[in-house]
């Protein structure tokens, strides 16, 4: 019974605006398979991603002192046939089920800080790289991504990348509790899975590689 509720809990806060019936029949539907999976082949607009590791860093943070955080650096470029609107939504989600939206109580100071130690001049902050994404390799942009982070014992982290792709599909299910018919809208997202096993702060700043990437539904 722990581990359902706390597979409720998960499921509530990644659905956000979906009530939290509609969010146990999405649990209950997606164990069962029955959850819609994206085309094999995109019929949509979809931007290529190549992501990077993902990294811990502890920075000294105004008015708080030495504070933790993920980040990690992407690249995206456009081969879709058309020039794209590019507004990427990031979030992080650990193995207890906390959800954390990328730059949310990070202070500009701080991601200042990571883009001058990357040192790449191409580089652009979640806000800054918000625009019209023009077709080709040459016009590639370079993102970064951090999240604020409390709980440095968690077994595992996955990020999920959102805005890469013009594919969504409706969800439609008999709510559980009214017998009513819902409906709610999943967008194509991009999916990558860390494994941070143990106690992740003894590891500086050495990086955590993808065990997996793929698109889902979200």
């Amino acid at each position: 019974m722990t581990s359902f509720n706390s597979s409720i809990r998960r499921s509530r806060r990644a659905f956000g605006r979906v009530s939290l019936t509609a969010a146990l029949a999405i649990l209950t539907f997606g164990a069962a398979g029955l959850a819609p999976e994206p085309d094999p082949v995109p019929r949509k607009w979809q931007l290529d991603v190549k992501l990077g590791d993902l990294r811990l860093a502890k920075i000294e943070t105004p008015g708080v002192g030495v504070k933790a955080y993920y980040y990690l650096t992407y690249t995206v470029t456009n081969a879709s046939g058309v020039d794209v609107l590019l507004a990427p939504a990031w979030d992080l989600v650990t193995s207890d089920g906390q959800i954390t939206r990328s730059g949310r109580n990070v202070p500009g100071a701080v991601t200042k800080q990571l883009l001058e130690q990357l040192n790449n001049e191409f580089l652009e902050d979640q806000i800054s790289i918000i625009g019209v994404l023009m077709q080709g390799e040459e016009n590639a942009k370079d993102g970064l991504v951090v999240w604020a982070i409390d709980d440095l014992r968690v077994d595992d982290v996955r990020v999920f990348g959102a805005g890469f792709s013009g594919e969504s599909k409706p969800f439609e299910f008999v709510n559980p509790t009214s017998g009513s018919p819902e409906r709610v809208m999943l967008r194509k997202t991009l999916s990558a899975s860390y494994a941070t096993p143990g106690e992740i702060e003894a590891r500086g700043n050495e990086p955590f590689p993808p065990s997996e990437i793929r698109w889902i539904m979200r």
